[in-house]
């Protein structure tokens, strides 16, 4: 493709030939001498200098010494380059022999139904629907227009999905949330999970992510928001519009996380709090109290990260300063001795 028309597809302003060939995409040290490449952290600008990709695309006022396509957000103008170059495999319409609809099952028009999936009673699924080979939706789900769901994902009885959601491989949507209540004798008895989970429109689900159902009540994901790979929400969670959630994260139940909120990996929330608007919580941090809108925190328990990052380098000093106490420590007892034999 030229680079003229990746510049008008992508809306950009080119500096350099219109009708240099461009063979796809790939990162700044990766790109070969006919592939596109992007800068959107201005510390990388130097590797320009080395890399061999064909052309970049950058900001307005950066300067490459390659031809450029100038953007107002190099990062999404590539991710969208990417989908110039990349052709995903095409769905075949219809259903597959093997699949199991129930007879009450109503599916919309332009389906995909993948060979092995099992759709139960009263579910009501929109129009151009893929689910790709062994996926499960139980009795009663109600999903909207344009779902996406990998191979192995479930969405379990009564679960409500809006339009353009993407379950990724092994998704489970409607688990049974972790309620039990214990019995004199120390052991415990389930309690029903009769709730549901709602998601909204244009959220994607990330692979082997669980999102329980609320015991009564709903779990609902607002609309915009993301949850990468093995990811748990617990029974009766509220999370907020345009959120990010990072792997290996666990919101324990009936939390309460606002909009454009991100959760970095391996974050820990304890139950029944209320996490703010456009709050971060850094990598690894767990979190045991609510936290005000627009706050960055870290570390467990969770801190200001101004605050975590100085009691951080504390830390590394640590063993010197006590190095350095017990010999004040043995100056001062040698002191204490001359002048107690003096």
């Amino acid at each position: 493709m030229k680079l003229g028309e990746i510049a008008r597809k992508l809306n950009c302003t080119l500096q350099g030939p219109a009708d240099l060939e461009i063979s796809g995409v790939s990162g700044i040290e990766e790109a070969s001498e006919t592939e596109l490449t992007f800068v959107s952290n201005p510390q990388y600008l130097p590797k320009l200098k080395t890399t061999r990709a064909a052309a970049v695309i950058l900001s307005k006022g950066d300067k490459a010494p390659i031809p450029a396509l100038i953007s107002d957000n190099p990062y999404l103008t590539f991710a969208q380059a990417v989908e110039l170059f990349y052709s995903p495999p095409t769905p075949i319409p219809g259903i597959h022999p093997t699949a199991s609809l129930a007879l009450s099952a109503c599916v919309g028009e332009n389906a995909s139904i993948g060979a092995n999936v099992a759709i139960g009673a009263g579910v009501r699924l929109g129009k151009n629907a893929l689910l790709y080979p062994n996926v499960t939706i139980y009795p009663h789900a109600q999903i909207g227009d344009d779902f996406i769901a990998h191979s192995n994902s479930v969405v379990r009885e009564y679960c409500q999905i809006g339009n353009r959601v993407i379950l990724q491989n092994g998704a489970v949507i409607g688990s049974d949330g972790f309620g039990f209540a214990p019995r004199s004798d120390g052991s415990f008895y389930k309690i029903v999970q009769s709730g549901i989970v709602v998601i909204e429109d244009d959220v994607e689900i990330g692979a082997n992510t669980c999102i329980d159902r609320a015991s009564i009540g709903e779990t609902r994901i607002a609309a915009g928001t993301k949850l990468d790979n093995l990811v748990q929400i617990g029974h009766g969670c509220r999370i907020g519009r345009h959120t990010i959630i990072a792997a290996q994260t666990g919101v324990a139940g009936s939390t309460q996380v606002g909009n454009q909120v991100v959760l970095a990996g391996q974050v820990g929330i304890a139950g029944h709090l209320k996490i703010g608007d456009r709050v971060i919580v850094t990598a690894q941090s767990g979190v045991g109290h609510s936290i005000e809108d627009g706050k960055k925190v870290s570390g467990s328990p969770e801190m200001d990260s101004t605050v975590w990052k100085k009691n951080y380098l504390l830390m590394q000093q640590f063993p010197e300063l006590v190095r350095t106490l017990k010999q004040v420590k043995k100056d001062l007892d040698e002191l204490k001795q001359k002048l107690e034999s003096a």
